[in-house]
């Protein structure tokens, strides 16, 4: 049997299909078919490292008979890069080559993807038959509805047999192109394995009482879940002896995620060779990916290797993994529940052994020779299908309008989700009430948004600003980088006499700063703070150690900035003649950062030291409070140094009173001076701080803007376009400021926003509960 494997992604930046489509070649090859493997090919240039965004080939060795269709170029899917050829080119070398390649059968995989799968279903000769397999797995129905509107359903009708690698996949091409599928998974090969296995084996055995030994193989992007797995590594070793192996990251990935590189060895890309070898060696592989996996190519690589498995509980793992028996499913993204499993294995080896056993035996079921066979049978499937009755069914067979396969059509359907259930205290219908009332808000906010730009107008506002003074904008722009300087230094006052294992220097204290600044101009909450805490624990050493001490040291300066505030809203009563009357509010606002002052410094001696309750959790919530208080107030220390103390103040009042400055020149640059004075400023930069607290969206835009108005235009009549286009202003002088700060101090850091960001965004440390007594003696003689 004469067979096209048709493939849209590159060969030599190969991945889970590549793999697979070569592996399948190589068994049609071995039961005397002849395949033929149609897919891009690109060389080893300076332009494909450019359309690959500096990747290199992989010395990618072609299959007899292999037929290029021309390079392709790197886009991003699905949380990792897709390699596809896009050039007319590519189609029209794949349409001559299925037209006198005098093929019987014709298999194309990813059919919806663009171009070259897409175009082979419609171009294909008349009488070849199609197979089609399906490997993803994805809810997006903007992506697949968009397919489906633009012919998809109509084109995969063409298909004589439809192949799913998994319930995940067949759940997405069911869902949203109908059909009828069969599972016919991803194969693996056994034998290089296995016997890496049995040599392995003793040695294994032999290191049962050693350190756990984890493995990790995967690309370093997100939706691998690598930063998971860092966070459960980092808690797991203060308990029991362990290493972390990974396969895929290189140092550099990891760097920027790791706050104590202790036990980890980052190996970067690997041979076959070499990954089968550390599978061998591995007490248990991890898999955390938190969404998009349809199959789960190494998971069945590690049953090979007879290596256990703990994976994320979702779609297409779950196909794979038999939970307690050859491995363990945990909620994806629980850092805390993947620690919890971790510590399970490494303290009870013999289940880890009879996890190993029937691992090995499931490998059984994804062993090529078996896959292959299966695949071959869809072939004959396809082979079998008669033609069409004459006329009408014989003309929509022709045009995709009646399934190919000549059975009753399955239309896509809505299908129950695969994603695991849940579990809250909402019924279904407060759910849906919930769904309702966010639906009702973000149409209510774009309508008021609507409402309020056809009041105001658009002209007005750009006249507005049009109209401002550049040298005046350029001099608020030097004055608010200058406040980000002067707040460096307040910290390094602070950083100065905390106890960390390295003394602070000023540089540490601006480069955080700055960083942090960037990430708040750009990150939802308040994340900027972690990101500049977790910057200089870095740079001063034994990050875990010295991230609570720096995070600490914070409080101090979050002390002065209520100190602050308080000064502004004095300022703003030099005019009380201009707040009409609101000065019950205005007073409360003023008192509030007050307010919070003196809980901060209260709360440690109001809450008792031992809980009285029957509820153990409420004791312990107790308990945890007023330890994180004391630890609050601990951050205070540097006020025990006079010296120090006044640096700190000093420097920290003034970065606010540069703002409160640069807030004026800006009022100065829109001519709103007149109307607008200092006390003005000082009320403007008050409420764009108070309602920053916590942000809504980056940089708490929208939200910025109507506090400008709500000042400017209800206590100081200031037009409501001019308002606008001044709150417009100063964002984007903030902005600038965080983007000219930060991005240098970024690049000399070494790191990129994507590491910070991840590193942020994983910050929360995770602690897994003691260990009884008996078993912590049982690892302290390990």
């Amino acid at each position: 049997m004469r067979i096209a494997l048709v493939s849209p992604y590159s060969w030599t930046y190969p991945g889970g299909v590549t793999r697979h489509i070569e592996a399948l070649a190589a068994e049609l090859a071995a039961a005397g078919h002849e395949p033929r493997v149609l897919a891009p090919h690109d060389p080893d240039d300076e332009l494909s490292r450019r359309l690959h965004r500096g990747a290199r080939p992989h010395q990618h060795a072609t299959p007899e008979g292999f037929i290029s269709l021309g390079r392709t170029v790197g886009l991003s899917a699905n949380g990792a890069v897709s390699n596809l050829a896009l050039t007319p080119s590519a189609v029209s070398k794949l349409r001559a080559e299925l037209r006198s390649g005098g093929y019987d059968v014709a298999h194309i995989h990813e059919p919806v993807a663009p171009f070259v799968s897409w175009d082979s279903l419609c171009s294909a000769p008349e009488g070849l038959p199609l197979v089609g397999t399906f490997h993803a797995y994805s809810t997006n129905p903007l992506t697949n509805g968009g397919a489906s509107l633009f012919g998809a359903r109509r084109r995969l009708n063409r298909l004589h047999a439809r192949i799913a690698v998994s319930e995940a996949a067949a759940w997405t091409a069911r869902r949203f192109y109908g059909g009828r599928y069969s599972i016919v998974p991803n194969g693996v090969h056994l034998a290089a394995d296995a016997l890496v296995a049995d040599a392995c084996a003793l040695a294994s055995a032999g290191g049962a009482d050693g350190p756990l030994r984890i493995l990790f193989i995967g690309l370093p992007v997100e939706r691998k879940g690598l930063p998971v797995l860092l966070r459960a590594f980092e808690a797991l070793r203060e308990h029991i002896p362990a290493t972390l192996t990974l396969v895929g990251p290189g140092a550099e990935d990891v760097a920027p995620l790791l706050l104590d590189p202790r036990g980890v060895h980052a190996l970067g890309k690997v041979s076959d060779a070499e990954k089968s070898l550390q599978l061998a060696r591995a007490d248990v592989l991890c898999a955390p990916s938190l969404h998009g996996e349809s199959f789960g190519m190494v998971l069945t690589e590690a049953f090979a290797a007879a290596t256990p498995v703990i994976a994320s509980d979702i779609p297409g793992y779950r196909d794979v993994v038999r939970q307690d028996i050859d491995g363990l499913l945990t909620p994806a993204g629980d850092a805390l529940a993947l620690a919890e499993a971790l510590r399970q294995l490494a303290l009870e080896p013999e289940r880890r052994r009879a996890m190993a056993a029937a691992a090995h035996l499931r490998a059984e079921r994804f062993a090529w020779p078996h896959i292959a066979a299966e695949v071959t049978d869809c072939y004959e499937q396809a082979l079998a299908v008669g033609t069409p009755r004459p006329g009408l069914h014989s003309f929509m067979v022709r045009h995709g309008l009646a399934p190919a396969d000549l059975q009753p059509p399955i239309r896509a359907q809505r299908l129950a989700s695969l994603e695991p259930a849940v579990m809250t205290q909402r019924g279904p219908l407060l759910s849906l009430i919930r769904r309702l009332g966010l639906v009702g808000l973000s149409l209510a906010g774009l309508a008021l948004a609507l409402l309020a730009l056809s009041r105001i107008g658009v002209g007005q506002v750009l006249a507005s600003l049009l109209a401002s003074s550049p040298g005046l904008l350029v001099a608020g722009l030097a004055l608010m980088c200058a406040s980000m300087v002067a707040r460096g230094f307040a910290w390094y006052a602070i950083l100065s006499v905390a106890p960390t294992w390295r003394r602070a220097r000023r540089r540490d204290a601006l480069q955080g700063t700055f960083i942090g600044v960037l990430m708040s101009a750009t990150l939802p909450a308040r994340l900027g703070e972690p990101s500049r805490a977790l910057i200089v624990a870095r740079r001063l050493g034994r990050a875990r150690e010295t991230l609570p001490v720096v995070l600490g040291t914070m409080v101090s300066q979050t002390l002065l900035n209520l100190v602050a505030l308080c000064i502004l809203g004095i300022a703003m009563f030099s005019n009380v003649s201009l707040l009409d009357g609101h000065h019950g509010a205005l007073i409360a606002s003023v008192l509030a950062p007050l307010g919070v002052l003196v809980i901060v410094l209260l709360a440690p001696v109001l809450v008792p030291r031992a809980a009285v309750s029957r509820s153990t959790r409420l004791q312990a919530l107790i308990v945890g409070l007023r330890r994180s208080l004391v630890r609050v107030r601990a951050g205070l220390s540097v006020f025990r140094h006079p010296r120090q103390a006044a640096l700190a103040t000093g420097a920290q009042l003034g970065a606010w009173g540069l703002q409160w400055m640069s807030c004026w020149l800006l009022l100065m640059a829109l001519g709103l001076d007149q109307h607008v004075g200092v006390a003005g400023a000082a009320a403007v930069l008050f409420a764009v701080n108070v309602t920053a607290v916590v942000p809504a969206t980056p940089s708490n835009i929208g939200v910025f803007q109507a506090a400008c108005v709500a000042v400017l235009a209800g206590a100081y009549h200031v037009s409501t376009p001019e308002a606008l286009a001044y709150g417009i202003i100063l964002q984007a002088v903030e902005i600038a400021t965080a983007v000219i700060m930060g991005m240098p101090a970024l690049v000399n850091e070494g790191l990129s926003w994507k590491d910070v960001r991840l590193r942020t965004m994983n910050a929360a440390p995770v602690k897994l509960p003691a260990l009884p007594e008996r078993q912590r003696a049982a690892v302290r003689e390990r």
